[in-house]
């Protein structure tokens, strides 16, 4: 196993992790923005109030994004078996 193997594989690594960890936190990040303005707006300073709607969106995320999640994953594993050979 050559450095440069194991830099590219520790870069795709995080390259992967970073694109399913995305649409999660992205749902996530807007339903708090529109939640924070809510809040501001309505004066209600309760900081429990946002937990169940990002919870709620980080599901729906789930369930609209986890056909092409298990694509990418599935994808990413077929690459990594692809190299077992070719680390001696």
């Amino acid at each position: 196993m050559t450095p440069e193997l194991v830099t590219q594989l520790a870069r795709r690594s995080f390259e992967v992790a970073l694109m399913l960890a995305a649409p999660l936190l992205i749902f996530s990040l807007a339903i708090g923005l529109v939640i924070s303005i809510f809040q501001a707006v309505t004066s209600i300073n309760e900081a429990t109030l946002a937990f169940v709607p990002k919870i709620v969106a980080v599901m729906v995320a789930m369930i609209i994004f986890f056909p092409w999640m298990m694509s990418y994953m599935s994808d990413f594993t077929r690459e990594i078996f692809a190299l077992i050979p070719n680390l001696r």
